[in-house]
């Protein structure tokens, strides 16, 4: 059996590689930068002479490798390897795995970065390997994965684990999928601050308004920690965060039935009265069957889970391996 694993995570800003152990303990890792310009066309090329030089560095044959993972943003095929879009990075109609195969010589596999941050964090992190996993991301917008029966779920064309962009309130605020009210526009951490914004409005004497008349400005990590010291309305924010957050699980609870549903992404660090008030949403709106196998928790490896997930993912590719 081959020694290594190369998993790659590619985002609008860097890309993240890592020489992998078989067993999921990283070897080395290091981040370049994604160069957008000229629609990405350089990057692919950046980052196989980049891990070229690192294997060079640490000795390592190609023989010893099991394969290349890749996590990649935007519109995908799994099956071809074939980037449609990617708009954050430049990327139409992009070959990708063709292109790292013939310059590697490695078999290389692609999938959605969210879907391989879902498989690293079951693998390696909170997941603790279950069969049944949700994994929610959020940040500036809200990503997600779901693995189903031990695989990743991809859906007929690669929409599914798509939750951000759930409809919960069709006369919400514009999104920017096109449409109205989806989960991102109030839980992600622009969503927090369009609440803040909303309250404020109303209540143009409050803390929080205080708040932005002396800063010019507030952000999720503000109104959490206003919320710790005591301010009722930022409280209040938190609370309907949750809220949404929690009957969103609940409703997937009884699509998918996990044993985990895991949170990361900046938001999640920002407090953690969120998780606990997540969790208490969640068990009034849940089944209380589907409740009881479901453990909600903060996701664990941070900005590695993309890294790792897309190494076990020529695990599962290579060696038919499942959860």
């Amino acid at each position: 059996m081959a020694d290594y694993i190369i998993g790659i995570d590619i985002g609008g800003t860097t890309v993240k590689i890592g020489i992998i152990h078989n067993h999921g303990d990283i070897l080395t890792k290091w981040e370049i930068p994604t160069n957008t310009t000229n629609a990405g066309k350089s990057i692919i090329d950046d980052i196989w002479h980049s891990l070229d030089q690192r294997l060079t560095e640490e000795a390592i044959d190609r023989s010893t490798i099991l394969g290349i993972g890749v996590g990649a943003p935007g519109f995908i095929d799994v099956d071809t390897g074939f980037v449609f879009e990617a708009v954050n990075i430049g990327w139409k109609n992009v070959d990708l795995t063709d292109q790292l195969k013939a310059k590697s010589g490695l078999p290389v596999f692609l999938e959605n970065d969210a879907n391989v941050a879902v498989l690293g964090e079951n693998w390696k992190g909170a997941g603790n390997q279950a069969k049944n996993v949700i994994a929610i991301t959020l940040g500036t917008g809200v990503g997600g994965g779901i693995i189903a029966n031990g695989s990743v779920v991809d859906g007929e064309n690669g929409m599914a684990g798509e939750i951000g962009h759930m409809t919960i309130d069709p006369d919400g605020w514009p999104c920017n999928c096109g449409r109205r009210g989806c989960l991102e526009t109030i839980v992600s951490a622009t969503g927090i601050v369009r609440q803040a914004k909303q309250v404020i409005t109303g209540n143009p004497t409050s803390k929080l308004a205080a708040f932005v008349q002396e800063y010019g400005e507030i952000t999720t990590k503000d109104i959490f920690q206003l919320a710790g010291e005591g301010d009722t309305l930022s409280e209040s924010i938190i609370q309907h965060t949750a809220d949404i957050l929690g009957m969103f699980i609940a409703n997937m609870a009884v699509t998918l039935n996990p044993s985990k549903v895991l949170i990361g992404g900046g938001v999640s660090k920002a407090g953690g009265q969120l998780l606990k008030e997540i969790i208490a949403a969640f068990d009034r709106y849940a089944l209380p069957r589907a409740a009881a196998v479901c453990d909600i928790r903060v996701a664990q490896l941070g900005n590695d889970a993309g890294m790792i997930g897309s190494a076990f993912l020529v695990k599962q590719k290579e060696l038919n391996v499942k959860f």
